[in-house]
């Protein structure tokens, strides 16, 4: 446990000195020291996904996750990388995986609707984008990409509704969404 600690600390340092090479090896010290370290695995993905390192980033997140098989927060971080990297459809079931664990966890639902559009499935991105603006009603982005979805389904009397929805709180949003579905006035 000290030991764990000792390097924890050493990598906080690092992380403050903005030498993140080295503070992912003072984490990864720290794993050596308690192989069950979840905040050392943590950590580590989280530097290496900052950093374009998607790679290591999920072999971390994956590290965690089998310590901690239940935190939803780390399979929707895993889910991201998945997504970022384009590998969609490892994207969407660990977003599922992540909305079992927690259905209100509104970004889970909506990297999962993120993902779905990817792969142009979007009845199911639809869905899940439906449900992170149901979750989180003043996030105009969820609604931004739910109204896209329904533009490509050709479903305009939705897109009008949503359009409707955040000209309410985000303007700059709104002619966003009516730009990109042809939506704007004449």
């Amino acid at each position: 446990m000290f030991e764990e600690t000792r390097h924890i600390l050493r990598a906080r340092v690092f992380r403050m000195m903005k030498n993140h090479d080295a503070a992912i090896d003072a984490y990864r010290e720290a794993l050596r020291a308690s192989p069950n370290s979840f905040h050392a695995a943590v950590c580590i993905a989280f530097l290496c996904a900052e950093h374009g390192r998607h790679q290591e980033a999920v072999d971390a997140y994956r590290r965690a996750l089998a310590i901690r098989p239940d935190d939803a927060d780390t399979m929707f971080n895993l889910g991201y990388v998945l997504h970022q990297q384009h590998e969609d459809e490892k994207a969407v079931e660990t977003f599922r995986e992540a909305v079992r664990l927690n259905p209100a966890l509104d970004r889970a639902w909506y990297g999962m609707g993120l993902a779905y559009r990817a792969l142009h499935r979007y009845q199911e991105a639809a869905k899940a984008l439906n449900e992170a603006a149901l979750l989180q009603p003043m996030n105009p982005h969820a609604w931004y990409e739910l109204g896209m979805v329904h533009h490509a389904l050709g479903h305009d009397a939705e897109v009008k509704r949503i359009i409707a929805k955040i000209e309410e709180f985000d303007p700059k949003m709104t002619v966003q969404l009516k730009r990109d579905t042809g939506n704007l006035p004449r």
